[in-house]
């Protein structure tokens, strides 16, 4: 018997666990880490400036309603982005002085929120399943009609 406050898995949302409230911190910092690299931290020149800002927080930005809503399809997607951003890391932290360090940084919020979402979707999905087959059996054991 399951608590009636109790937010289970469905075909469409994640329930809200500790890794997925991971996954989403990691997001979040993802995106103030590249709102303040390209504002602050380490501002390219300011003709450009606005067009980065819309390049790297866009998509993040996008996604960032239905990750909040703990949708299963957005945290897919946004698992599929996650990976440009970890290459985006990868090719920065090859660089020289501050950007060094701070590709570094964006590699690891990357990769963690890239684990963090499969895992969130593979354990969701086998629980969903579980659930399903567990519905499934007992609604078709009181539809069979007793043998005597």
């Amino acid at each position: 018997m399951s608590d009636a406050g109790e937010i289970r898995e469905t075909a469409t949302t994640v329930a809200p666990s500790p890794l997925y409230k991971v996954a989403v911190a990691s997001y979040i910092s993802l995106m103030a880490l590249l709102a303040a690299w390209v504002l602050v931290l380490d501002p390219p020149p300011p003709a450009v400036r606005i067009l980065l800002l819309v390049i790297f927080l866009l998509p993040l930005m996008l996604g960032l309603p239905g990750l909040l809503a703990r949708r299963r399809y957005t945290m897919q997607w946004t698992g599929m982005l996650s990976l440009a951003y970890f290459v985006h890391g990868l090719i920065a932290a090859t660089g020289l002085g501050l950007g060094r360090w701070l590709g570094s940084i964006e590699v690891l919020l990357a990769l963690t929120y890239f684990g963090c979402s499969l895992l969130v979707l593979r354990y969701g999905k086998r629980a969903h399943q579980a659930a399903k087959a567990a519905r499934d059996a007992s609604e078709s054991s009181t539809d069979t009609p007793a043998d005597n």
